[in-house]
């Protein structure tokens, strides 16, 4: 009787130490699949970065910074510039203008973002041209440059990094995430990115693809650029929401082949890798901000004229975000007089 309880004792302790040595197994095979993945997923997004990454002549710091910042340490902007390199438009890389702008300060410290966007019809110096004119066309005229001189002469906030994408990578972001939740104000019936007339939204809280989402972010036909500003950071604000959830982490190759050839930045992969520390605690929190103006066709031409001490304010509001004190490297062609009235190519939309 002794004999046959401990053999069942040792029948129970090996079967307890077969399913011990088969749930380390398992457990040691998940993490080496999910390391093996995350290597793959490294070496993917470095290549993918290193074909991006590209230094603009003659730049290697703003001249609003006394030396060069580091996003592991310090707090920094970086200016979103999407355009439209569509063929059906006649468009292409070298003379498309800026159909989107954002300009997003981070907060090393807090882990914070504020984004501003900035109207396409804002009437600014653009010092590639040499007067005022449509911000949209100082990307037409000296490419993103030309569109960061731009930016940081009449806000007078330094530009850190840049990330120019076209609307073919911000389709197929969108969609390699899953799509977005995104608020539609009103029935949409829109273009997509061929021209057809292929989006119908219904109003309300809507699941979008991304030629549904970029049609959101994009029309303006019922409001104004300032509510197609908000929207596009609304949209900007929930794809990175969707980027920072657990369920798109197996999503991320996607993400990466998405972006291919349809992307451009300043950013080193080192330098990209750094800001995953503001998703590290989920989705950061994200204030937007908005340029006060009036419309203005007293020249026969649409412009939106800014209002300067919204500039003033929303460069403030900015500047303190970076913990920067504003000094005399303010640009001086600021505040020119030149203010020819031709715009370079009416647009279309």
């Amino acid at each position: 009787m002794k004999n046959r309880t401990n053999y069942k004792n040792k029948k129970r302790s090996s079967k307890s130490s077969l399913i011990i040595k088969v749930s380390l197994l398992l457990v040691a095979s998940l993490v080496i699949c999910v390391t093996a993945y995350a290597v793959y997923i490294t070496k993917q997004a470095e290549h993918a970065v290193n074909s991006a990454h590209e230094e603009l002549e003659g730049r290697e710091v703003s001249s609003l910074r006394e030396e060069k910042v580091k996003p592991v340490k310090d707090n920094v902007s970086i200016l979103f510039v999407g355009v439209d390199d569509s063929e059906n438009r006649g468009q292409g890389s070298e003379n498309s203008r800026s159909d989107a702008l954002i300009l997003a300060t981070l907060n090393n410290k807090t882990k914070t973002i504020k984004m501003l966007s900035i109207p396409r019809d804002s009437y600014v110096y653009i010092p590639n041209l040499g007067y005022k004119d449509k911000i949209t066309h100082a990307h037409a005229n000296g490419g993103t440059l030309s569109t960061i001189e731009t930016v940081e002469g009449f806000l007078d906030v330094p530009i850190d990094y840049y990330v120019r994408m076209n609307f073919n990578a911000f389709i197929d972001v969108v969609d390699a995430l899953g799509g977005i939740e995104a608020e539609v104000p009103y029935a949409l019936h829109e273009k997509d990115e061929f021209d057809r007339n292929a989006i119908n939204l219904e109003p309300g809280l809507q699941h979008l693809n991304g030629s549904e989402a970029l049609a959101l972010a994009r029309t303006r036909k019922q409001d104004s650029d300032i509510e197609r500003g908000k929207r596009q950071q609304e949209i900007l604000t929930a794809i990175i929401s969707k980027a920072s959830s657990v369920e798109s982490i197996a999503k991320y190759d996607d993400v990466i082949k998405a972006l291919g050839d349809n992307m451009k930045t300043n950013m080193t992969f080192s330098e990209m890798k750094s800001f995953l520390s503001y998703l590290t605690q989920g989705m950061p929190r994200i204030d937007s901000l908005t340029l006060e103006g009036t419309d203005d066709m007293s020249t026969g031409i649409y412009y939106y004229k800014l209002n300067q001490e919204s500039v003033d304010e929303i460069s403030e509001t900015l500047n303190n975000h970076l913990e920067r004190d504003k000094t005399s490297t303010s640009l001086t062609n600021n505040n020119t007089d030149n203010d020819k009235d031709n715009a370079v190519g009416n647009d279309a939309q």
